[in-house]
């Protein structure tokens, strides 16, 4: 017997995972059966195991000393303190210390586009895509600040090769090739709810994207940290690919965690009311965090503070700034993962897709705001929502393509 299958049997059979065999043993080809080995001799079966284990367990911040946590609002900022902020900043981005990362590993299935998100036609007259739009801030910059800000993009193994033909079709939107790095998202096996990992429609094991928490462990393993490294990077803003307002170089967000001398800082809006379905900064038992709306009660979402502002209202808008430092040590941490429970098309045991009707696998994501635990302290300053959050989540109604374009165009038209 081939020595790599005798010790894949013997792997599979120690966790309980015995059922990938029949997968393949169903693999037409050598090379089909070689790849399949060797995917899961890559499978951490102990963390398999743990995750799963995780999921009969209920999240209890009873215990936990939940409180506001401080910020800095932008529009109230003296002039004295914003010029001070933003010398301090600008200082920083003239002398080539930022880099800017996007995080793009997902496909545009929601809003009925086939292909990388950041592919999408927002519906302009310029026919800009998403990745377009958010280039025009880097270019702005060069022109304002003299400097070309290194721009790294995470995708994933689903859409990576569509992306890069996607910028090479576009000739980068005259943004230096040289500045623009991919690299990829990790990702984990999904589980049935027997703890089970289940297989793709081509007989693989099925994977999902491990969350946007994933993106410190992908920049240590693919090089990125490294790369910034030797750039003489200090400073990383890291964002999503689907806010439009996105503003990637901000030397008064660079600025305050200089000055506050915290390896993090990240960007808030004012939470639109209590029930909000968005994630708030607080303070948990005395460090950094965020909390999810579906983790805080309905009355410490609606307390408010003795001028009538809600007490929680700091919405986390996926704006972060990360020292270089930071990033490499949560690089080198295990993140807490959290559970989705999920409708998954699989092969059976027979060999026969499936398709669901209801959710019937978990997969895992860790969450990039669970690494602010890990800082005694970060800095937090509140936006404007009309000038920096247009988001592109949805087909239609709230976040989706049609909000997202009045939201630029009129934050454009006004400053013209």
């Amino acid at each position: 017997m081939d020595e790599k299958l005798k010790k894949v049997e013997q792997i599979l059979q120690k966790y309980g995972q015995e059922q990938l065999l029949d997968g393949y043993n169903r693999l037409p080809g050598e090379k089909e059966k070689q790849d399949f080995l060797n995917s899961v001799l890559t499978v951490d079966f102990n963390q398999i195991e743990k995750l799963y284990n995780s999921c009969k367990e209920a999240k209890d911040f009873s215990k936990s000393k939940i409180e506001p946590i401080d910020f800095v609002d932008k529009s109230k900022l003296s002039k004295e303190q914003y010029e001070k902020y933003e010398k301090i900043g600008l200082e920083k981005i003239k002398a080539g210390k930022l880099a800017v990362v996007t995080m793009a590993g997902g496909q545009g299935t929601r809003l009925g586009h086939t292909g990388p998100k950041g592919t999408y036609d927002l519906g302009l007259d310029t026919h800009k895509s998403i990745f377009e739009i958010l280039c025009d801030t880097l270019k702005e910059a060069r022109d304002k600040y003299k400097v070309d800000i290194p721009w790294y993009i995470m995708t994933s193994d689903e859409n990576n090769e569509e992306t890069e033909t996607f910028f090479k079709e576009h000739n980068f939107f005259g943004y230096p090739e040289k500045c623009v790095t991919f690299f990829k998202q990790g990702k984990l096996p999904m589980l049935d709810t027997n703890g089970k990992i289940i297989l793709n429609e081509k007989g693989q094991i099925k994977e999902a994207a491990d969350g946007h928490g994933g993106i410190f462990q992908s920049m240590l393993k693919d090089g990125v940290t490294f790369d910034m490294k030797a750039r003489g990077i200090e400073w990383a803003f890291i964002g999503g690919v689907d806010n439009v307002l996105v503003k990637m170089v901000d030397p008064v967000l660079i600025g305050l965690a200089e000055d506050k001398h915290v390896l993090a800082a990240g960007k808030s809006i004012v939470k639109a009311g209590p029930k909000e379905k968005v994630g708030v900064f607080c303070k948990k038992d005395g460090k950094p965090s965020v909390i999810e709306y579906s983790e805080i009660s309905e009355e410490m979402a609606a307390e408010t503070t003795e001028s009538g502002e809600l007490k929680f209202a700091e919405s986390h808008i996926l704006c972060n700034l990360f020292n270089i430092e930071a990033i490499e040590k949560i690089g080198k941490m295990e993140l807490p993962y959290h559970v989705a429970f999920k409708k998954a098309k699989y092969l059976n045991r027979d060999g026969e897709i499936v398709s669901p009707t209801e959710p019937n696998a978990y997969k895992f994501e860790a969450f990039l705001f669970d690494a602010f635990e890990s800082m005694d302290d970060m800095a937090i300053l509140r936006v404007k929502r009309e000038d920096e959050f247009a988001p592109v989540k949805n087909a239609e109604g709230v976040d989706s393509p049609e909000t997202a374009r009045k939201l630029y165009i009129d934050f454009h038209s006004k400053n013209k």
